[in-house]
């Protein structure tokens, strides 16, 4: 391979802000039901944060996302794209080589793997900035029978003021290390997350497009794109769990003292299910951010190669 293609990286970016956007308000969700916060479904869960937040509530932390993940999607779908390249020059001569299984997964599993590195912090501070509610109680009460005191505010403290705020108090409450609680989690939710986000999306693109040299269009893209983040998000689901867990578990009130132990924690408290939290959320978000991803991602490769 002569040189890394840079706008696989660039359509990534553009991809990933458009999922973003798509999707946020369906992670804050699952975010929630996750970390065990006493929702009983997700129904009640989306109730609870509508009654209580109001619309503004879904979109909880989507700034730094919006900036962040955007970057994360670009690495992704930037070594993913160049590793395929790079393996098809090793063992075939040429970049141009259709890539097989073995260098689909390998091309997957290197992505998720370097991915981590920017991830882990970026998930971390969006799932501590959605943890954040407001809850406010409104009640009039009448004082010595003839005093009312109307509409009293109870607000939950907000801990972090933002993005900036919640990165430089975990630093400074858990040091540059606490900005990766729950790496090692993410990467065993991102490394098969992956094989099974990339290699599905490969193979069902080219079931559904007749004849080898003729490019999916939209809806094939779309519905393939679709199909492979539901299937990623199911089986990335229980090591999600985890991760969730240990990023929501804040240095001061601390339950889990590593990944082994949240699973057994998890387990002993909630049974197996727990495991499986959020699989309906992910399953769901997983179809139109994967789509808007894909879709957004292959238009605009499109559109820089043919300028």
């Amino acid at each position: 391979m002569k040189r890394v293609q840079i706008d696989d990286f660039i359509a990534g970016w553009i991809g990933g802000a458009t999922s973003v956007i798509v999707g946020h308000p369906f992670d804050t969700v699952k975010t929630r039901l996750q970390a065990g916060q006493g929702y009983k479904n997700t129904l009640q869960c989306i109730l609870t944060v509508y009654r209580k937040e109001n619309v503004t509530g879904f979109f909880k932390g989507l700034s730094f996302p919006l900036a962040s993940i955007t970057l994360y999607n670009s690495v992704v779908f930037g070594v993913f794209s160049n590793t395929q390249r790079l393996l098809n020059q090793l063992r075939y001569g040429t970049e141009r080589h259709e890539s097989d299984l073995l260098t689909l997964v390998l091309s997957s599993m290197t992505a998720g793997l370097l991915s981590v590195g920017i991830g882990a912090p970026v998930d971390l501070v969006k799932i501590r900035l959605q943890m954040q509610t407001q809850s406010i109680v409104t009640e009039n009460f009448n004082l010595a029978g003839n005093v009312s005191l109307r509409t009293v505010s109870l607000h939950e403290p907000s801990y972090y003021r933002g993005p900036i705020h919640c990165i430089s108090t975990i630093v400074q409450n858990e040091g540059i290390s606490g900005l990766y609680r729950g790496a090692g989690a993410m990467v065993l939710r991102d490394i098969p997350g992956y094989t099974a986000y990339f290699v599905p999306y490969t193979f069902i693109c080219g079931w559904l497009t007749p004849g080898g040299d003729v490019a999916p269009n939209c809806i094939t893209i779309w519905l393939a794109g679709g199909l492979a983040g539901s299937i990623s998000w199911v089986t990335a689901t229980p090591a999600d769990v985890i991760k969730s867990r240990l990023q929501a578990d804040k240095s001061r009130q601390r339950k889990y003292k590593g990944i082994t132990h949240c699973i057994m924690e998890s387990y002993r408290a909630e049974g197996l299910q727990v495991f499986f939290r959020g699989a309906a959320v992910n399953t769901i978000r997983g179809f139109p951010m994967s789509a808007t991803m894909f879709l957004s991602y292959e238009l605009s490769l499109k559109l820089f190669r043919g300028l």
